[in-house]
């Protein structure tokens, strides 16, 4: 649909002149639900070129849509502000948590699929505390990221 492709491109752009209000008056129109409160006007813009997409396209399969956040997962952490932010407390893939254990220096690796700790992939970093300690422990905690609320980068 050509012509179709048209309109929405003009559609898009036209978002892009629009102040918070008129966006999160279109997101109410289309949307049918509030914005996320909070939301930034380029987070809006972006969720409302999806709908505008999905509405003249069709959505995307689930399988293209497991694919795609594997891909953003795998890019976390590399300066593009679009993808999620790991939960509060969670440090981002990329980042290297250093914890000193009865005189010995500890560096585990957060990564997309887990954490790495002497070349062993753990699935929590709660896995990788109690293998450090042999003792049960909040990986978190272990890791001084418990109640913490800057992000680790």
């Amino acid at each position: 649909m050509p012509g179709g492709e048209t309109r929405i491109r003009a559609k898009i752009t036209r978002l892009k002149d629009m102040d918070r209000g008129m966006l999160c008056e279109q997101w109410m129109k289309g949307l049918k639900y509030p914005p996320p409160k909070g939301a930034r006007n380029i987070t809006l813009i972006r969720g409302l070129s999806y709908h505008a997409q999905e509405k003249a396209y069709g959505r995307l399969r689930a399988s293209t849509l497991k694919r795609l956040q594997k891909i953003a997962s795998s890019h976390a952490g590399d300066g593009c502000d679009a993808l999620d932010a790991p939960p509060a407390g969670q440090p981002s893939p990329g980042s290297q948590l250093i914890r000193e254990w009865n005189g010995r220096t500890h560096t585990v690796l957060v990564t997309v699929e887990g954490f790495l700790w002497n070349r062993v992939r753990y699935a929590s970093l709660s896995a990788v505390a109690r293998a450090i300690t042999g003792a049960r422990w909040s990986g978190p905690r272990f890791f001084g990221l418990a109640g913490s609320r800057h992000r680790v980068p």
